[in-house]
């Protein structure tokens, strides 16, 4: 089991590296190189679009995967998953600007973040169902969060790449060259991760079946619609909330505070390292009080810390809004280190692959690919970007909703109107 967690941790992490080094890129760099003839916010407003497109894809990715996965078995999909996005985040640093190539350099962006986003919507799938099915009932919780401590250090590799940059090299030197580096840097990270996964065993639940679903897209929308509209609300919140502290809060505190990109950076990477050193804790206390109530807990305080957190990201003062940003990402972490046990507890094995990556992925259409053009066009013109805040409290309480319809996944206190069973 700890073999197997550590190569589905370190292939979440290359994955999510890819997915996030855009991300801080979009933020930072990508808006005055590809859409030099907007205005400053309107140039950003664009590149935060094309950081949109990767979670539109995810759900496409996570039906093409998740079919792959539910017919031929989990583990083809964490190879192709990776071999996907890594040749994409390569060919992202190879694109050339607007000033060389016009408009097809836009375009090429948004073709290649499209790409990383349906090699992404695979790649949580599979890593999570064949690290879920080989472990134990009474301790899946906590095996099952070892991918998803991935994405800390994915954010943590691609943001202090940027950071080490960024503290090197002159503006211009790091707008001429320097941001392309952390995406040439993923071929390297890709090739490892297909090493690491290439010695993995197949799934044993996968293997115990002896029927398998024909379309599994089908199945899942004839019998676990409602499951999917669920599962997408409640999740919707954690992605709004790490897309924003990630995300937006670097563009805003650069362009509209003057805080500098190191200060921004770091206050952000050392509020993800807490985040993911907590993320086991938290997922064995599911094993012990039950999935639901650490999601409904998740929710609330989300709901309740949204108008503070702005309130210490405007002040610009860095121990201020780590704390801010700190705080936030327990409210989130304490929803998403238990998701990983709790959605494959939700379907039934045959569909699990598809529905499971279905229902994660949509959450990231709703909260992970809105929040950051939203809050940068509802920041625009305030002080203090209240209007954020309600924004945000408004998912956290959708996804409270949400949480509050689904039944508890814990297998020794499992209800009888479940949904699967193992």
């Amino acid at each position: 089991m700890l073999r197997l967690a550590a190569a589905s941790l370190a292939g979440t992490a290359i994955e999510f590296y890819d997915f996030f080094v855009y991300g801080t890129a979009a933020a930072l760099v990508l808006g005055p190189l590809f859409f030099p003839t907007f205005s400053p916010l309107a140039g950003t407003l664009a590149a935060f679009g094309t950081f949109g497109v990767g979670f539109v894809a995810r759900p496409l990715g996570s039906v093409l995967f998740g079919h792959l996965g539910d017919r031929r078995g989990r583990r083809p999909v964490l190879v192709a998953s990776l071999l996907l996005t890594g040749a994409a985040t390569v060919a992202v640093g190879c694109v050339p600007t607007y000033d060389t190539i016009g408009t097809a350099a836009p375009v090429l962006l948004l073709v290649l973040r499209f790409v990383q986003g349906l090699g992404l919507g695979g790649e949580w799938g599979g890593a999570v169902l064949l690290t879920a099915e080989h472990a134990p009932a009474g301790r899946r919780g906590l095996w099952s969060s070892f991918p998803q401590i991935g994405p800390s250090l994915g954010f943590v590799l691609a943001n202090g790449v940027m950071l080490a940059l960024s503290a090197g090299l002159s503006d211009a030197q790091f707008a001429a060259w320097g941001w392309r580096v952390p995406f040439w840097a993923a071929g390297v990270l890709a090739a490892a991760g297909l090493w690491l996964r290439s010695s993995l065993a197949e799934s044993p639940r996968f293997l115990e079946m002896r029927e398998h679903a024909r379309v599994p897209l089908a199945e899942v929308v004839r019998d676990h619609w409602r499951l999917v509209l669920l599962t997408a609300g409640g999740l919707a919140v954690g992605y709004a909330v790490f897309y924003a502290v990630t995300t937006w809060a670097l563009a805003y505190g650069v362009e509209r505070l003057g805080v500098s990109r190191t200060v921004m950076l770091g206050c952000i990477m050392a509020a993800v390292v807490v985040k993911g050193s907590l993320t086991p804790l938290v997922a064995v206390l599911s094993d012990r009080y039950g999935r639901r109530p650490l999601c409904l807990a998740g929710c609330a305080a989300a709901a309740l810390w949204m108008f503070p957190m702005i309130a210490l990201l405007s002040t610009g003062e860095p121990l201020l809004m780590f704390l801010g940003f700190v705080v936030a990402l327990l409210a989130f972490i304490t929803m998403f280190a238990v998701i990983a046990a709790c959605l494959p507890e939700l379907y039934e094995p045959r569909v699990r692959c598809t529905g499971a990556a279905v229902g994660y992925n949509l959450g990231g259409v709703l909260g992970g690919a809105l929040t950051p053009i939203v809050a940068t066009a509802v920041a625009h013109g305030e002080r203090v970007p209240w209007g954020v805040a309600a924004y945000l409290t408004g998912i956290a309480l959708l996804s409270l909703g949400c949480f509050a319809l689904l039944p508890e996944t814990l297998p020794v206190r499992r209800l009888a109107v479940a949904p699967a069973t193992d």
